[in-house]
């Protein structure tokens, strides 16, 4: 991608994470045998992403400029990536119900795909994305750490961020370093 990336849509992005933060942490509370309640977290995931990616009006009161087609492109990408990423990793798991692997590999997979995310909202997307990484990591090194206490980490570094993406961050551009 040689193209100047203008990244304005920081606050939509930022807003998105406090709600998934907030999603997942109630879901950890709701957990029971499932460690993370689906249920409670697929109906806060839809509802939060309807509620700020789909709404049109929510959408225009946070963007800070436009968005080019290729950006446009890479968000249907990186969310067809995701789904593609969390059947490969937690798919396998699905079968006998190793909740621990299957939470394990969803938030692999998310933290995965906000690399994708780095050609929308900026560098703050790979930092995000290595911090993310490193948490999972740590639940799959270490067994003994409940699957909660990595989903609540997990939680609170998109808090952080989406606090950061949504209050602090200002619009910037990538420039590319092109050869001749």
């Amino acid at each position: 991608m040689k193209e100047i990336l203008e990244f304005n849509h920081k606050k939509q992005c930022g807003l998105w994470l406090i709600l998934i933060g907030i999603v997942l942490i109630v879901a950890v509370i709701c957990g029971g045998e499932f460690f993370v309640n689906p249920f409670v977290f697929l109906i806060g995931y839809y509802a939060c992403f309807f509620g700020v990616n789909v709404n049109k009006k929510v959408r225009e009161k946070l963007s800070q400029g436009d968005i080019s087609k290729k950006q446009i492109k890479m968000i249907y990408f990186s969310i067809a990536t995701l789904f593609i990423l969390m059947f490969c990793i937690a798919g396998p798991f699905i079968p006998g119900w190793h909740w621990r692997q299957i939470w394990l590999g969803v938030l692999m997979a998310t933290s995965i795909h906000f690399f994708l995310w780095f050609f929308v909202h900026g560098w703050s997307m790979v930092v995000l994305g290595i911090v993310c990484m490193v948490i999972v990591t740590m639940g799959y090194i270490f067994p003994g750490i409940p699957v909660s206490v990595i989903c609540i980490a997990d939680a609170m570094v998109k808090l952080i961020c989406g606090i950061y993406l949504l209050f602090i961050a200002k619009p910037s551009k990538y420039i590319p370093n092109v050869k001749k």
